[in-house]
C-alpha cells in the first residue's frame, strides 16, 4: 500500500504516534466504521465511512474523493462546467471530475457520541501528485496563520454563537423524506418551535426547552469541545452558545464540528437545528456568530512576553479619551482594528457568505449597519472590550452569520488585521451612536459584498486571487439562483433551512 502521507512530507512521528493512538482507541472503543470527513466551501461537513481494516490503509494512502465536491454551490449544482473543453480551464486538475485524495488528521479521531460504534477523523485534500490543494479553506487559514507567525504572533478566538432549534411535527410523515416529494434541494421538515421567545434568558424558557438544550451540551462535552454556556436567546426557538477561548485553527474546527455534531445528535431525537441566519418564518430574531479575537505574542526571545495577550494594555496611553482606540488597546491592537476597519466591506463576504445573511443587518438589532468601533457597543460592528492589564482585552467582530466556514472567516480577519499592522494605521474615534451616524455600510447583499471583495486587491492578493476567483464564481451560482427565483421565501426554506 503505497504511504501517501509520506509522499506529502507530513509523515513524521507526531503523526505515527497519533495513527497508532487512533487504531488503539478504535479497538478499546470497538469502533468498527470511521467517517473520514473534509469542510467545504461553505463550512459543511461531507465525509466518507469506511470500513475495519481500510481504516489504517486509508490513514496511509489517502481516501480518494470527487473533486467536483469543491465546485459545488449551496444547493450542491456544480458552479464549473467540469465535462466541457474549457470548463474548469482555471482550476488545473479539476478537469473531467477527476479524483482528489483526502488525507485524514490521526490526531483528530474521535468517538461520535451519537452513532453506535462510529469513529470521526478530520483530513484536507491533496492532488495525486502529493501537492495540497490550495483551494482547502482550511489550508487558507493555516496560510494565514503561517503569515501571522512569520510577524510574531499567533491568534487567540472566543466562539459566540447564535442558532435556531425546532421540534420536527411528525418523523414519520416527514415532507422532507416523502419520495413522492423528492426534488433538489429537498423539501424542509415541517416543525415547531421549542419556546416562544421574546424572554431573553427566561428560566422558564430554559426548562422548556431543555431536552434540547441537554443533547447540545452532551453532544459537544463529548466530542471534547470548549462548551462554556448554553443560553435561550431573545427570538422565537433561539439558543446561543458559547466557547472558552482557543489557537484560532481549533476555534474554526470546534465550530465545524460542533454545528455538524448538534445538528446530527437532536435529528435523531426528533429535532430540527438550523444554523442559518434568518429562518423562513415571520417574527423571528436573526443569528449572529459573534468572533472575539485577539493577538498573541510568540516570540518570547524578542519580546519577552510569549503567550500574552498583544493587544493588551499595561498603561494609560498619555492624553489618551475613552474614544480613542489606545485608551484601550495596544499601538498594536489599534492597527489590527483599523485593519478591520479598513477591509470590512471586502470581508463581509467571508463573514456572511450567504443571501439570507443580509437580512441580519438592520437599525437597533444588536447587529452592524456600519463600519464602525465602538467601545464595549453592541451596535457596532467591532465592539472592543478590556481595560488596563485585562489579559482578556480583544476585538469583537459582531460581523458574521453562524453559516460561516469558519477558516474563511478567521483567514479574512487575520490578512485585515495584518495590513493595517504593516501599514501602522490609525483606527477613527469609537462611535457612540452606531445606528444614527454617516459612514461607510456594510454591504446589503450578497452581490454588492462579492463586488466589495474585488475592489479590494489587498485582501484579494492575501487570500489568493485563484481562491477568491473560485470562491466567487460559486457564490454568484448561489445569488444568480435565488435572484432566478419565482419564491424566494422556498428557496430559503429548501437551500439553507433543510441543509444549513
Amino acid at each position: 500500500m503505497s504511504d501517501f502521507a509520506q509522499r506529502c512530507g507530513v509523515d513524521d512521528a507526531a503523526r505515527q504516534a497519533a495513527v497508532t493512538q487512533a487504531l488503539r482507541l478504535m479497538d478499546a472503543k470497538g469502533v468498527d466504521s470511521v467517517r473520514f470527513a473534509w469542510c467545504d466551501l461553505h463550512g459543511m461537513l461531507r465525509a466518507k465511512t469506511l470500513l475495519g481494516p481500510a481504516v489504517a490503509d486509508s490513514l496511509r494512502a489517502g481516501v480518494g474523493m470527487v473533486s467536483t465536491l469543491m465546485l459545488k454551490d449551496t444547493s450542491d449544482r456544480t458552479a464549473y462546467k467540469v465535462f466541457e473543453p474549457g470548463g474548469a480551464s482555471a482550476l488545473p486538475g479539476f478537469e473531467g471530475a477527476s479524483n482528489l485524495l483526502l488525507l485524514a488528521d490521526p490526531a483528530s479521531f474521535k468517538v461520535l457520541p451519537w452513532a453506535a460504534k462510529t469513529g470521526w477523523i478530520q483530513g484536507q485534500l491533496w492532488f495525486a501528485d502529493a501537492r495540497p490543494v490550495e483551494l482547502d479553506t482550511r489550508l487558507v487559514l493555516q496560510r494565514a496563520l503561517q503569515r501571522l507567525e512569520r510577524a510574531g504572533y499567533g491568534l487567540n478566538c472566543g466562539l459566540e454563537i447564535e442558532l435556531h432549534v425546532y421540534r420536527i411535527d411528525d418523523r414519520a410523515h416527514d415532507a422532507a423524506l416523502d419520495p413522492e416529494l423528492a426534488a433538489w434541494p429537498g423539501q424542509a421538515p415541517k416543525v415547531s418551535m421549542i419556546h416562544p421567545g421574546y424572554h431573553l434568558l427566561g428560566e422558564g424558557l430554559s426548562d422548556l426547552a431543555e431536552e434540547p438544550l441537554r443533547i447540545i451540551q452532551q453532544t459537544a462535552l463529548a466530542l471534547g469541545l470548549p462548551l462554556r454556556s448554553l443560553e435561550v436567546e431573545f427570538g422565537p426557538s433561539q439558543l446561543e452558545a458559547v466557547f472558552d477561548v482557543t489557537d484560532a485553527l481549533t476555534a474554526a474546527d470546534n465550530m465545524v464540528l460542533f454545528r455538524s455534531g448538534v445538528k446530527q445528535a437532536l435529528r435523531r431525537a426528533g429535532f430540527h437545528a438550523t444554523f442559518m441566519c434568518r429562518p423562513p418564518f415571520p417574527n423571528i430574531m436573526s443569528s449572529g456568530w459573534h468572533l472575539h479575537q485577539s493577538l498573541c505574542f510568540l516570540d518570547a526571545q524578542a519580546s519577552g512576553k510569549s503567550g500574552r495577550n498583544a493587544f493588551m494594555r499595561e498603561a494609560r496611553a498619555e492624553e489618551s479619551q475613552p474614544r480613542d482606540a489606545q485608551f484601550t488597546l495596544s499601538e498594536v491592537g489599534e492597527h489590527y482594528l483599523a485593519g478591520l476597519l479598513a477591509h470590512a466591506r471586502a470581508s463581509t463576504v467571508f463573514c456572511t457568505p450567504t443571501v439570507n445573511g443580509y437580512g441580519r443587518f438592520q437599525p437597533n438589532a444588536l447587529a452592524p449597519q456600519s463600519v464602525l468601533w465602538g467601545r464595549d457597543n453592541r451596535g457596532a460592528m467591532l465592539r472592543v472590550i478590556g481595560d488596563i492589564g485585562d489579559s482578556a482585552t480583544r476585538i469583537e467582530n459582531r460581523l458574521g452569520e453562524p453559516a460561516a466556514n469558519p477558516y474563511l472567516y478567521l483567514a479574512s480577519q487575520i490578512h485585515a488585521g495584518l495590513d493595517g499592522m504593516e501599514r501602522r494605521l490609525k483606527a477613527p474615534l469609537a462611535t457612540d451612536s452606531p445606528y444614527a451616524e454617516r459612514a461607510e455600510r456594510i454591504p446589503t447583499s450578497l452581490t454588492e459584498a462579492l463586488d466589495a471583495l474585488l475592489d479590494d486587491s489587498v485582501l484579494v492578493d492575501a487570500m489568493g486571487r485563484d481562491f477568491v476567483a473560485y470562491m466567487v464564481q460559486v457564490k454568484r451560482s448561489e445569488a444568480s439562483r435565488y435572484e432566478q427565483a419565482e419564491d424566494k421565501t422556498e428557496f430559503f426554506r429548501r437551500e439553507y433551512f433543510s441543509r444549513i
